[in-house]
C-alpha cells in the first residue's frame, strides 16, 4: 500500500454459528440452542440465557442468537414440554420451569449469567433470578403476562388445544385461534410456523399458559433484587407489562410501540439493540 493511503476495506463480520445440544434436567433432557462469538467464546460479555413464551420454543430467538452471539455466548433452551425438551409428567408451575433451567445452569457451571424472558419466559426469568441471586446478574422481562381474573376465566372457558377428530376439522379451529391471537396481524409464514409448533408440542402444550396464569406475580415479581429491564412491545401484554412495572418499582421500563406481536421474530435487530444497551451498561 502506498504511503499516506488509508485502507478503507471493510472486513466482513463473521456470523456466529448456531448449535444445538441436549442437557440433563430434573424432567429429562433439555434441548438448547446456542451461539457464541466466532473466536470460540473467549469474550468479555456475560453469557445470556433467553427463555421463550408458551407454547413456542427456543427457536423464536434464532435472530437474536445471530446478533447477540457476536460478542457473548447466548443460550436459548426449549422449556420442558416444548420444542425438543422432555415434558414433565404433571402440569408444572413457573417455579418448576425455573428449577429445570437452574439445573442447566448448574451443569454449565455458570458463575454469572444474564437472563431474558419473553411472555411466559419473563416469569420464568424472574423466578430464576429469585432462586439464584448470586448467579443471575441482570434480568430482562419482555411483555410480562400479569393475568387478570377475567383473563383466567376466559382461558378456562375455552379449552385449548381442542381434541383431534377424524376429519381433521380440529385443525381449522386451531388455525383460526392462531390467526386471531394478538393485537396485530402477523406474516402468514410466521403464523404457519407457530401453528406447526403448537401441534408439535402436543395435547399438553397448554400447561405453560396455565403456569403463567397461576403465577403469583403480585407476590413474586417484587422479590427480584437484580437490575431489571421491562420491555413493552405493543402486543397482548402491553397493559399487563405496565402492571408489572408497578410491582417492580425499581425496574427500568422501555416502551416499544413500533414493535408488535412476536417481537423477537418480527424485530430481532431492535430487540438486540435494547438488550445490548441494558446488558452492557455499567
Amino acid at each position: 500500500m502506498a504511503k499516506g493511503v488509508i485502507n478503507t476495506r471493510i472486513v466482513p463480520q463473521i456470523e456466529p454459528r448456531i448449535r444445538r445440544g441436549y442437557f440433563e434436567c430434573r424432567f429429562g433432557q433439555l434441548h438448547v440452542y446456542n451461539a457464541m462469538p466466532p473466536g470460540g467464546g473467549f469474550d468479555e460479555g456475560t453469557p445470556l440465557l433467553a427463555l421463550h413464551q408458551a407454547p413456542m420454543s427456543g427457536a423464536v430467538f434464532h435472530g437474536l442468537l445471530g446478533l447477540l452471539g457476536r460478542d457473548r455466548s447466548v443460550y436459548a433452551p426449549d422449556l420442558p414440554g416444548f420444542g425438543e425438551s422432555d415434558a414433565p409428567r404433571l402440569p408444572p408451575s413457573i417455579a418448576d420451569y425455573a428449577s429445570a433451567i437452574a439445573d442447566f445452569c448448574d451443569s454449565m457451571r455458570f458463575r454469572q449469567i444474564d437472563v431474558a424472558g419473553y411472555h411466559t419466559g419473563s416469569l420464568v426469568a424472574a423466578e430464576l433470578a429469585i432462586a439464584r441471586p448470586a448467579c443471575i446478574r441482570r434480568v430482562v422481562c419482555v411483555a410480562v403476562p400479569v393475568a387478570s381474573k377475567l383473563e383466567k376465566e376466559a382461558f378456562h372457558s375455552s379449552p385449548w388445544p381442542v381434541r383431534p377428530v377424524a376429519d381433521g376439522s380440529h385443525l381449522a379451529v386451531e388455525w383460526e385461534r392462531t390467526r386471531r391471537a394478538g393485537r396485530s396481524p402477523l406474516p402468514l409464514e410466521t403464523l404457519a410456523r407457530q401453528f406447526a409448533e403448537k401441534l408439535h408440542n402436543g395435547p399438553n402444550a397448554w400447561w405453560g399458559v396455565q403456569a403463567a396464569l397461576d403465577y403469583a406475580a403480585p407476590d413474586r415479581l417484587g422479590r427480584v433484587t437484580q437490575p431489571v429491564l421491562l420491555v413493552r412491545p405493543r402486543d397482548e401484554c402491553w397493559d399487563s407489562t405496565l402492571h408489572a412495572r408497578e410491582l417492580m418499582p425499581k425496574a427500568r421500563l422501555v416502551d416499544l410501540p413500533e414493535v408488535g406481536e412476536e417481537a423477537f421474530e418480527s424485530a430481532p435487530q431492535r430487540m438486540a439493540e435494547v438488550l445490548r444497551d441494558f446488558l452492557h451498561a455499567r
